[in-house]
């Protein structure tokens, strides 16, 4: 097989097919449909990998079989998968304890009249780096966006807007999120020095973000009627792991650990019964089921096509285009942004986009910190502003609007990129350490 790899370490187009094959049928199936989620990804993914294998005769069934269990039985894809797991049972156990509900209402009790808009962005931003899942954040403060427009007479979409704004911020922050796991794996870094980088690339935007919100809406004014009703306790959890990732404690430590506090507290505050624990937490980890079954498929499609030269490919094209670090750099930020446009999932871009890019940093020097959180970033700034994305058309049903009447009012992904962008070209480079 050594002769076979050989042959393509000057890069090959054709390799790219089955990534090609996948963009098609998932774009094809959305373009007719009119809905980008009518096509299961997995299905679509399983139709790329069918591709792959049926590609380059020169490699038998067995060497490919070969190819693939080596690549999918990479150090990084198995501890991101099991990491995907522990996050979703922790989700589950934090959830049904009750936790989710206090943070939001824990949130909102605080939130000054005056500022209800710039409040909503706030507590998103609280909110999605607790919980870990934009989507999540947008199904608990939506309801009170439509409250707060109706009780102010502000614009629905701008109250939207900023729940949505604020639930980008913690997408690609939050120590749980399935981004920021797919991210550091990929990179093969530590997840609190991606924080701290994404963070403070991140930060002037969302900076930026509650002054625009402030000064279009500061004449607003807003009480909630009904009583909110939350348990500090119950928000302990999501600060145990918020807390325990960023002081540098072992992720899986931290989630089992916020999993047992979670099944306390919810049995303690008789959120649900002793008998109940391991349906919780057996509900949180099926939620996850599907991340970790596309990101073994992917794994499967990047190793074949990395075998038949199809990064190597587009590596060529990097190295041509790319002038030093800021040019990798920048390369990278493209590839994210584009991969997440076609997918319209900002996890599974990563898990696609990741080895590519662990590539670039290679060999341009980026630090791996660096290339994860251009990655989730960038990735994160698509999927705030497509209107065929989860986050915008979720955040449309339950508001009764359309994506468009949003995304002029998603001022957070597109300061996002313009910081990322400005990081790039601006910031001083440290050399990578290996």
């Amino acid at each position: 097989m050594e002769g076979n790899i050989k042959n393509f370490e000057k890069g090959r187009a054709i390799a790219l097919l089955p990534i090609g094959v996948f963009l098609v049928i998932f774009l094809g199936a959305g373009i007719v449909t009119k809905d980008f989620y009518s096509m299961p990804a997995i299905v679509a993914f399983l139709i790329a990998l069918t591709v792959a294998f049926i590609q380059n005769r020169e490699l038998s069934f067995n060497d490919k079989i070969g190819v693939v269990a080596k690549g999918v039985g990479d150090e990084n894809i198995i501890t991101m998968c099991l990491i995907f797991l522990c996050a979703g049972g922790f989700s589950g156990a934090v959830t049904a304890a009750g936790g989710a509900e206090s943070a939001v209402n824990l949130g909102l009790s605080l939130l000054p009249p005056e500022i209800a808009v710039v409040g909503l962005f706030g507590i998103g931003c609280f909110i999605s780096v607790s919980m870990g899942t934009s989507m999540g954040t947008i199904s608990a403060l939506a309801p009170i966006a439509v409250e707060i427009s109706e009780k102010t007479g502000f614009d629905m979409a701008i109250c939207i807007g900023a729940v949505v704004c604020g639930a980008m911020f913690g997408d690609n922050l939050s120590m749980i999120s399935d981004t920021t796991i797919a991210a550091v794996k990929t990179q093969g870094c530590e997840m609190k020095d991606k924080f701290k980088e994404n963070f403070l690339i991140v930060i002037p935007a969302a900076i930026i973000t509650v002054i625009i919100f402030f000064f279009v809406t500061r004449n607003g004014d807003f009480s909630l009627e009904e009583e909110l009703s939350y348990d500090v306790v119950k928000v302990i959890p999501y600060m145990l792991v918020l807390v325990g990732a960023l002081i540098g404690i072992n992720v899986f430590v931290v989630l089992i650990g916020g999993i047992v506090l979670s099944l306390i507290v919810g049995v303690a505050t008789d959120a649900f019964a002793i008998n109940q624990i391991f349906t919780v937490v057996g509900g949180g980890v099926t939620g996850m089921y599907d991340i970790t079954v596309i990101s073994i498929v992917v794994a499967c499609i990047v190793s074949l096509v990395k075998e038949y030269g199809g990064i190597q490919f587009i590596l060529n094209i990097i190295r041509k285009m790319a002038k030093g670090s800021k040019g990798a750099e920048l390369g990278i930020a493209t590839l994210a942004l584009s991969v997440d446009c076609c997918t319209a999932n900002n996890t599974v871009a990563i898990v696609m986009a990741g080895p590519i890019a662990k590539e670039i940093s290679n060999e341009y020097e980026v630090p791996a910190t660096r290339s994860a959180s251009l990655l989730d970033i960038f990735s994160s700034v698509g999927q705030g502003l497509i209107p065929y994305g989860a986050q915008l058309l979720s955040a449309a049903a339950l508001t009764g609007l359309t994506p468009y009447d949003i995304i002029p009012y998603m001022y957070y992904p597109i300061l996002m990129a313009v910081s990322a962008v400005c990081f790039i070209l601006f910031r001083k480079r440290k050399p990578q350490t290996i």
